[in-house]
């Protein structure tokens, strides 16, 4: 069983984050590939006190990048997109 912080590794702050959040009360955050939308929504609820209405995931593939001659591969990590119910916010996205 994974701990609820194993759950959530980072939240995403992007301009197309921030928009949602304003528009539509959805966070997205940054979790491990294996876990599921059920796992997902019981750590937020844990995490951050609130009541989650959705999840919604996608796995983002790793890009293949360059130095030089020698070529890599970023990893590939699943970002999971949060819709609460009216009413309820996180406050660690609020500006101080």
């Amino acid at each position: 069983m994974k701990s609820a912080y194993d759950v959530v590794r980072r939240p995403l702050i992007t301009e197309k984050a921030n928009i949602d959040k304003e528009r539509r009360n959805t966070f997205h955050f940054e979790v491990p590939v294996i876990v599921d939308r059920q796992e997902i929504k019981e750590a937020i609820e844990k995490v951050f006190k609130v009541h989650v209405e959705d999840v919604r995931t996608m796995i983002v593939r790793g890009k293949e990048k360059r130095m030089g001659r020698f070529v890599g591969k970023r990893a590939s990590w699943k970002k999971a997109i949060v819709t609460l119910k009216a009413g309820d916010t996180i406050d660690i996205f609020e500006a101080q």
